[in-house]
């Protein structure tokens, strides 16, 4: 989760809300994204998209079994049905996201039984940290 939290940082630098992700393979980091929709003018630039995009170019194939993605804000409803078509293995998230997450939130599309696969779920991991940078980010952006 430590260089999930450093990808979030990433994306404070170029102004985008500061969400990190890390994708791991056989206890090996194999693709990393963060947020990057202000600066790719892209709506689907969502640090979890992007480390799959990655992971799967690196592995060399779109079905990531075997992978934990870790991402730094629960995930949404774009970002959760990728991790499932994706295969991932298992999603570990910091921050709870009560407007947006479809990781138990709002919904559970990673662990619906109707899906064709079901992912883990571990939630809360360092969620304090990163819940401070997307506070001190949403506070500075109000403040300009």
């Amino acid at each position: 989760m430590q260089e999930a939290l450093a990808e979030a940082d990433a994306a404070t630098a170029h102004d985008d809300v500061p969400i990190g992700a890390v994708l791991v393979h056989q206890e090996r980091v194999v693709a990393r994204g963060h947020n990057r929709r202000e600066v790719d003018q892209d709506p689907t630039a969502h640090a979890e998209i992007l480390a799959l995009r990655d992971g799967a170019r690196h592995l060399g194939a779109w079905r990531l079994s075997g992978c934990t993605l870790y991402v730094t804000l629960e995930p949404c409803v774009m970002c959760a049905g990728a991790i499932v078509l994706a295969r991932v293995d298992r999603v570990v998230f910091a921050a709870d996201d009560p407007k947006a997450g479809a990781v138990g939130a709002l919904y559970d599309v990673p662990r619906d039984p109707r899906l064709n696969h079901q992912v883990e779920v571990v939630r809360g991991v360092m969620a304090e940290a990163s819940s401070a940078r997307l506070k001190a980010f949403f506070t500075a952006r109000r403040g300009r």
